[in-house]
């Protein structure tokens, strides 16, 4: 078990809710809705959370979406992971789309995506004329079966 890492938000708004962990062990802090979005059926829409966050060094926070909402609403995130850099500053916004049929009203105060910090491994790039052959070779996209 590691120490616990020190994560700075700042409410840009008052009434923003600071994230938290729902159950002692969880992955993810649970992100709130600062204001009411209405997201039509098929459409997808920026949700702003009221809050910039501080990472510390080598690490980045991963906005994910909460299971319940997708398995219930057919809401997700995009682009998830969303990727939130060390260095930014700005506010966070999580972009949901409703792969539902009917529309989908992101209140203020819900619960609408999980946020996980992860540690970030640098790399130096090589270019190379050739790589190690594997058993896999180059098999993908199904390639092992559906």
């Amino acid at each position: 078990m590691t120490q616990p890492v020190t994560v700075r938000f700042m409410k840009l708004e008052e009434g923003a809710t600071l994230p938290c962990y729902a159950h002692s062990g969880d992955a993810g802090m649970d992100l709130v809705a600062f204001q009411e979005v209405s997201i039509p059926a098929g459409d997808a829409a920026l949700v702003r959370t009221g809050l910039s966050i501080q990472l510390p060094p080598g690490t980045e926070a991963q906005v994910r979406p909460r299971s319940g909402l997708a398995l219930k609403r057919k809401v997700t995130v995009l682009n998830t992971p969303g990727t939130i850099d060390e260095g930014y500053r700005g506010e966070i916004g999580v972009i949901l789309i409703n792969h539902g049929k009917e529309d989908f009203i992101a209140e203020k105060g819900m619960k609408i995506a999980q946020l996980v910090i992860k540690p970030v491994l640098r790399v130096e790039i090589e270019e190379a004329d050739s790589l190690t052959e594997t058993a896999r070779g180059i098999g993908g996209f199904g390639s092992s079966g559906v």
